[in-house]
């Protein structure tokens, strides 16, 4: 059916609609029973009755709706087309059972939609018939098979699948809610929603009463069908946590571990805790992205179903805060930086964000930058707020989204830390201060990534982990997540005594987070993070400054590095460089080995091999190397007693789980107190076409650290015309009101702020 028989059809319906409403109006008793109140209510969770009714009024007239109700409308078709399968479950993640059950609870939603925006029975009915036949099998249903999961579900291995099923379904539910009788609504909720609520909660309290991604999920299914019921105590469990003598009921048969026993639970506290004021989630952008789903059908429902709740105002709005913080998270081709544990490739073009944007942009302040993320996106929700983002972009009402330089505090009050990224031209630093992040964590702190036009050029190698491919472990997280990537060696930050940060482990961890010492990026030229760690290594301290700086004198700009290291004893330190592409050329000589070896024996070294090793010939190392047409050049301050060393990323790997990937690694030995000073250019490009190379060598000529003491240090770059520029940071007084004098080489640099650049 075309878009124009559809808007002839909505028309027609619409008209229909009204009289009967009318008509119902007019002739409605006083002392209408509870149940027919809440008959008159459906749909009302995500899709209202309202919505529905505008939607169709609008059919043919706006495109991006249009064209994602006729995807739909052909997936889902094809769908029914090939019947009903409700499996008896059996596998992992990217096994077949798993797949279709994931695949039922994506279509149960999308043909409970289309039978409201159509009107098609046929569409009620498919969900009605596959919802019985969940029925059927849920009565007898065992705890399924596998047993990997803290938390086991029937549907699936873990609970948590279980309530991405039920936070979908109960979507589908309340859209076909008033084409069912009395007595099948009390057939499903007697056997299957109520049962599968209770069994992802009280039953399973390890997973459900914490403050995690996984409870959220938990949270929302269970509040999700309780208000498609009208199941109070439903809804009160989903909003703060199992309570009282259910409880102390359920947990004495229960492995409790992860049970919060401060009271920290529910929906709320799942948004008290996580989210910093900024809307900084503490997992990270891979895991924020996860999780916003719940988060905001569940508060769209509350607001729809239960406006007294105020939910989008619950601290300070921070919600819908939150996605312009995720969107921030993004490199130039909308990928999420991967913090912590998380995948690479994952992106705001997912169906995850196309929720987040649509919601935010109806519940919100209606941000024309929205709308730009939309027609990147190319469809919208079919309901209420797919709607308006449908009719903004109609009305010719986008605005670009602008990313700038912005730094997210972490933590509930903001004072866990943080994470900021500098932007400038086509230029990103991610640098990461945060706290731990939770279970998805990892041991880094003051790590950064580097991109240029969306690509790495310095990497965060994010999760160990093949999502949904059963081949490799089931689809879930892989033992080298833990031996490598959480590891602090595997990302580009200092590594002392080949140990990691808070000995890696999460307890120690957990405690502890760094500190913002200042973040500058008033300065359309220069833009400027520093921070502190005082907690990874007893008695060090770290001090890392980093600056994007767009100077005349370079093609691009550039990354200045500056990393200051005190410490009660001499130690060793490990400061690597992960990069991509092939080695050009360095002005040291470096010997490789016959024989590959492991680099060491624990904390993540055991995953590198050694390739080569050097010693710098002078006060600067330089390197450089090409990647994806573009070249990339590190200059670093040496000293002799330095060494190099070339890695990859493989060695006890016998499955091949880890991407063989390379680094540069500086390492110096019996040293107390040490500064690391780097400069990484990007330049020039090189055309296989053309098959010329343009601005192929590094601008620098010497990087030179000038002052280093407690309170100030100052380096200079001098470049091949032999043009010297002055930085120097403030390394105890971090006020932007502080008046600095500082004589260097009898000269006196006198400013105001954080830093002097010049």
């Amino acid at each position: 059916m075309s878009i124009f028989k559809y808007r002839v059809q909505a028309i027609f319906i619409s008209i229909l609609f009204t009289l009967i409403s009318c008509s119902k109006e007019k002739t409605s008793s006083p002392t209408l029973s509870s149940s027919e109140i809440s008959n008159n209510q459906h749909p009302s969770l995500i899709i209202t009755k309202a919505g529905v009714e505008k939607i169709r009024a609008n059919l043919g007239s706006i495109p991006i709706f249009d064209e994602t109700l006729e995807k739909v409308k052909a997936e889902i078709d094809a769908e029914i087309a090939l019947g009903i399968e409700v499996p008896i479950p059996k596998d992992y993640s990217g096994g077949y059972t798993h797949s279709r059950h994931k695949r039922n609870w994506q279509t149960l939603q999308k043909a409970g939609v289309l039978y409201q925006i159509l009107d098609d029975e046929k569409y009620a009915k498919y969900v009605k018939d596959m919802l019985m036949e969940y029925e059927e099998m849920y009565k007898t249903l065992p705890v399924h098979p596998k047993t990997r999961s803290y938390a086991r579900g029937k549907l699936f291995w873990q609970c948590l699948n279980d309530s991405n099923w039920l936070v979908y379904v109960s979507q589908a539910y309340d859209c076909i809610y008033n084409y069912l009788s009395k007595e099948e609504r009390n057939k499903l909720e007697t056997n299957l929603f109520r049962p599968f609520a209770d069994y992802i909660s009280v039953e399973n309290p390890q997973f459900y009463n914490r403050v995690h991604n996984h409870s959220t999920w938990g949270n929302a299914a269970v509040g999700m069908i309780g208000l498609v019921m009208n199941d109070s105590v439903l809804i009160d469990r989903a909003l703060f946590g199992i309570k009282g003598a259910e409880l102390d009921k359920t947990a004495k048969d229960n492995d409790g571990g992860f049970i919060n026993k401060d009271g920290k639970a529910g929906f709320l506290a799942n948004i008290e805790e996580p989210f910093s004021p900024d809307g900084y989630y503490n997992e990270g952008p891979y895991y924020q992205r996860y999780a916003m789903y719940p988060f905001l059908v569940f508060a769209e429902g509350l607001n729809n179903v239960k406006p007294e709740y105020k939910i989008f105002d619950y601290k300070e709005g921070v919600l819908l805060k939150s996605i312009n913080a995720l969107l921030n998270l993004t490199d130039a081709d909308g990928d999420f930086f991967p913090l912590n544990d998380g995948q690479k490739g994952m992106s705001y073009y997912t169906s995850a964000l196309v929720t987040a944007v649509d919601i935010s942009y109806k519940y919100g302040n209606k941000d024309p930058g929205l709308l730009s993320i939309a027609k990147e996106q190319n469809r919208v929700l079919l309901d209420d707020s797919g709607l308006a983002v449908a009719l903004g972009i109609k009305n010719g009402e986008t605005k670009p989204f602008n990313k700038k330089s912005i730094n997210l505090a972490d933590g509930p009050k903001g004072t866990q830390g943080g994470v900021s990224i500098l932007r400038n031209e086509d230029i990103e630093l991610v640098f990461k201060y945060a706290a731990q992040g939770s279970s998805h964590g990892h041991y880094d702190k003051l790590s950064y990534s580097l991109y240029e036009k969306g690509e790495e050029v310095l990497q965060d190698y994010g999760l160990a982990r093949f999502v949904n491919i059963e081949q490799k472990g089931g689809g879930n997280y892989l033992k080298e997540n833990k031996t490598w990537a959480k590891q602090t060696i595997a990302h580009n930050t200092v590594t002392q005594n080949e140990t990691s940060h808070f000995e890696g482990k999460y307890e120690i961890g957990s405690k502890h987070h760094s500190i913002l010492h200042y973040f500058s990026s008033e300065n359309e030229n220069v833009h400027v993070v520093s921070a502190k760690e005082d907690n990874a290594y007893p008695g060090t301290e770290m001090l890392r400054t980093m600056a994007i700086i767009k100077d005349e004198d370079f093609e691009k700009p550039y990354l200045l590095d500056i990393m200051k290291i005190t410490s009660s004893k001499a130690n060793q330190y490990d400061f690597p460089f992960y990069f991509f592409g092939q080695v050009l050329a360095a002005n040291f000589e470096y010997n490789t080995p016959k024989t590959l070896k492991a680099l060491g024996s624990k904390n993540g070294y055991q995953h590198l091999y050694l390739e080569g090793s050097a010693k710098p010939k002078n006060n600067n190392t330089k390197f450089s190397w090409l990647n994806k047409g573009k070249f990339y050049s590190l200059t670093s301050v040496a000293n002799t007693n330095d060494e190099i060393l070339f890695t990859r990323i493989g060695a006890n790997d016998p499955d091949f789980n880890l991407r063989r990937e390379a680094a540069l690694m500086l390492r110096r030995k019996n040293t107390k107190n040490t500064t690391f000073v780097s400069i990484i250019e990007a330049h020039g490009n090189y055309s296989p076409v053309t098959e010329s190379a343009v601005n192929s060598n590094s601008s620098i000529k010497e990087l030179k650290v000038v002052i280093d003491t407690i309170d100030y240090t100052a380096v200079t770059i001098t470049n091949e015309d032999g043009k010297t520029k002055l930085f120097i940071t403030s390394n105890i007084n971090a006020s932007k009101d502080a008046e600095h004098i500082l004589k260097i080489n009898d000269t006196n640099y006198q400013w105001t702020g954080t830093y002097y650049f010049k």
